[in-house]
């Protein structure tokens, strides 16, 4: 689902591009782009965006907690779904003592 979300939202945006363009310089790029705001493929993309701003209403009643627990979930695999993880990994650090006491000599 997190895909259709995306493509959703990515329609959406080159449609508020598109709208912004026609606002501010009456320049309709779909239809400069695709033969005209009659021809068939520039009428599937503004359906296609058209429908992918419906949908992205969804994204408005999703509760806010349920999309950071996903974030957070997907970028760490964790045995147990919906915990959080405080693991932290811990590497070897080096001895600096002995740096400090061979530069002390040199001087």
């Amino acid at each position: 689902m997190k895909v259709l979300q995306r493509i959703a939202l990515v329609l959406a945006i080159i449609g508020a591009i598109n709208w912004g363009l026609i606002g501010f310089f009456n320049f309709d790029l779909v239809a400069t782009l695709f033969g005209g705001q009659d021809s068939v493929v520039s009428r599937i993309i503004y359906g296609l965006v058209g429908l992918s701003g419906l949908f992205c209403l969804t994204l408005l009643f999703e509760p806010w907690e349920e999309l950071k627990r996903e974030e957070t979930t997907s970028s760490v695999s964790q045995p147990n779904q919906g915990q959080m993880s405080y693991r932290t990994e811990f590497g070897e650090e080096e001895e600096l003592s002995s740096l400090k006491k061979s530069k002390e000599n040199e001087q």
